[in-house]
């Protein structure tokens, strides 16, 4: 049986929903084998490097200085520090609850935008806002009781530097539009993330000899690119391309209960029902901030015609 074009768009949805799901629980299973900076910088390089080379064989000119600025500075907060803070998080709190605490960034996005550039919010946001802390306090009051290693408050401030950060990398990308094709930028950003991200491995540790990294950590790398960097991202431009963008957007809502099911499946880590429910009612506040900000916009040029 064919499927339709509506029909394949939620089949790249789901395929999103859970590859980048399991991304959290494959960086586990890596930094368990090898050093977590290491993991993170070995992953974007690789990762960057394939798509600068796929973009440069579709004739796209080298970028610009003046790109390469920007994109450095972007690179900074999305791949420099959220993507090695947040693999490094995961040697000390469970994949599900990085990924949910990466999931907060909406939140941290409106909050930044009402502090720095003075945004007026609706009602429905404050109220979002308050329903994700509330959910997120009965997922951290379950964490807290529970018997954690001396790393685990590392570990937490490691995951909120690193959702913090990938916040004002959102910001800046929405607000500096570089002129040249989004995933060849996102390709150099990766790859020039990779070496800052080795000279921080250097400084706090993370490195061993490269032939020293295990089969199982490269098996991980493997599937973090393929599966996280290549396939993710083309079945999410399909779904984003045939779906509307508040649909196509829900990934970002499965994917922390994605990673906390696998990582309770195939990591043993803890998954209670208070967990589970605060994890809910967290994403739901944050999908209402996220309703309210894209209703907002939409608004704004109605009433700026009107």
């Amino acid at each position: 049986m064919a499927f339709t074009t509506q029909q394949k768009a939620y089949l790249a949805l789901s395929a999103t929903s859970i590859i980048w799901g399991t991304t959290w629980v494959a960086s586990k299973f890596a930094i368990a084998h090898a050093p977590a900076l290491q993991i993170s910088y070995l992953r974007q390089g690789l990762a960057g490097l394939i798509f600068i080379t796929f973009f440069k064989y579709k004739g796209e000119a080298w970028p610009t200085f003046k790109q390469l600025r920007a994109l450095l500075l972007i690179s900074f907060f999305l791949f420099i520090i959220n993507n090695s803070f947040a693999t490094w998080s995961l040697k000390y709190v469970s994949s599900g609850l990085a990924a949910l605490v990466g999931a907060l960034y909406p939140l941290c996005v409106v909050i930044i935008e009402m502090i720095v550039f003075k945004t007026k919010q609706t009602a429905l946001t404050f109220i979002g806002l308050l329903i994700g802390f509330a959910g997120i306090s009965i997922v951290f009051y379950d964490n807290a009781i529970s018997n954690h290693s001396a790393g685990y408050p590392f570990g937490l401030l490691l995951s909120t530097i690193a959702m913090i950060c990938w916040s004002i990398g959102t910001i800046l990308v929405s607000r500096n539009k570089i002129k040249m094709n989004p995933y060849y930028g996102l390709g150099w950003q990766m790859f020039m993330a990779a070496p800052f991200i080795f000279l921080l491995s250097l400084a706090t540790g993370n490195h061993i000899p490269i032939q020293q990294v295990p089969i199982e950590s490269w098996a991980a790398i493997a599937y973090l690119i393929i599966s996280g960097s290549i396939i993710g991202f083309v079945c999410f431009l399909y779904s984003m391309k045939y779906l509307p963008t508040a649909i196509s957007s829900l990934y970002a809502y499965f994917n922390p209960i994605v990673a906390m099911a696998f990582g309770s499946i195939l990591l043993s880590e803890k998954l209670t029902f208070h967990i589970l429910v605060g994890s809910l009612i967290t994403l739901a506040g944050v999908y209402l901030v996220n309703y309210s900000m894209k209703k907002k916009a939409t608004m704004e040029p109605l009433a700026q015609e009107s």
